[in-house]
């Protein structure tokens, strides 16, 4: 079995389904930067909302979502698996989370050496 370069926690999965339903389930994808606003915080946009660039990354999909980040970000992040975490807070970014007091937050840590050797392809 292959292993995933991302996943989610179940409070993300909980906030995506409200914010679809906010949105007239709407579809939503996932961009991790590196960049300005909030800086390497995944952002959360409705599809079509938010231009992935041609280099952009996509990691693979957390609840449905696909999620995307940006070549220089994925250099720095490429050894390790990214969870896909809420926490309250209101961050300086355009998420869509944001104006619920709350804020996706990436948490990362490293494959095992088994982790590596089976990893999805980008």
């Amino acid at each position: 079995m292959k292993t995933k370069r991302i996943s989610s926690t179940k409070a993300t999965d909980e906030l995506i389904d409200r914010l679809r339903k906010a949105r007239n389930n709407k579809e939503l994808m996932f961009h991790q930067s590196g960049g300005c606003c909030d800086g390497s915080a995944p952002m959360c946009y409705e599809v079509g909302e938010f231009m992935v660039g041609s280099r952009d990354i996509k990691l693979g999909e957390i609840h449905g979502c696909e999620f995307f980040m940006a070549p220089e970000q994925f250099e720095y992040q490429k050894n390790t698996h990214l969870m896909i975490d809420v926490t309250e807070g209101r961050g300086s970014s355009f998420s869509i989370e944001i104006p619920l007091g709350l804020r996706f937050m990436a948490v990362s840590r490293l494959y095992t050496d088994e982790e590596f050797k089976n990893l999805e392809d980008i």
